[in-house]
This record gives C-alpha cells, structure tokens and sequence, in this order.
C-alpha cells in the first residue's frame, strides 16, 4: 500500500463519486488515499474513461529517486518532461486570450 493522491478539474460528478468510493475527498476534487498498486491502477482506470472534457493528475509514492511518481490526463498547461531519468513540469505558454486579460487590453 502506498499514499496516492489524484487531482480532477470539470470532471462530471459521476467520476467524482466513483473516486469518493476508493479515496477521501479532502478539497473539491482532491482525493487522498492508501491504495495497493493493483487498486490504484483500477482506480486511474476509472478516472481515464470518466474524465470527458477535464483534466487530472496521479501522484504516489514509488521507489524511484524522487520518491514518487506521477501520470496526468486531458489537457492541462502544465506537461510532464523526463530529464534524465527525473520527472519534471514543463508549462505550456498562455494562450493568446489569457495573455490580453493580463495585460489589461
């Protein structure tokens, strides 16, 4: 058993249920858990086929370097890069209408 975490955004409440079955709901669409790896992968399984137009995140521990690992679904700006052997978070540019609201056009 290892503590898992997953982080859904405009996901259909549907998922959000199913994931409140398996995993505590500690804030609006963060789920903590102690899940073996055989029920972690069922439950990423779930969140993969529910997800339709949102977006999450896995993180749990695992014997690598880091001391964790971590998978992401649907569209996000923040993307996950392999460098050299380590995972990091790349972020994608804004896009051109999030920009103009910034800077205040």
């Amino acid at each position: 058993m290892a503590m898992t975490v997953i982080v859904v955004e405009s996901v259909p409440p549907r998922l959000r249920g199913r994931l409140a079955v398996w995993m505590l709901e500690i804030r609006a669409g963060v789920y903590v858990g102690d899940l073996s790896s055989r029920t972690r992968e069922m439950v990423w399984f779930t969140v993969r086929e529910g997800i339709a137009d949102g977006n999450g995140v896995m993180a749990w521990q695992s014997r690598t370097e880091q001391g964790y690992s971590f998978e992401t679904l649907g569209v996000n700006r923040r993307v996950p890069v392999d460098f050299d052997g380590m995972a990091l978070v790349s972020f994608l540019p804004l896009e051109e209408k999030e920009t103009e609201c910034k800077d205040g056009a």
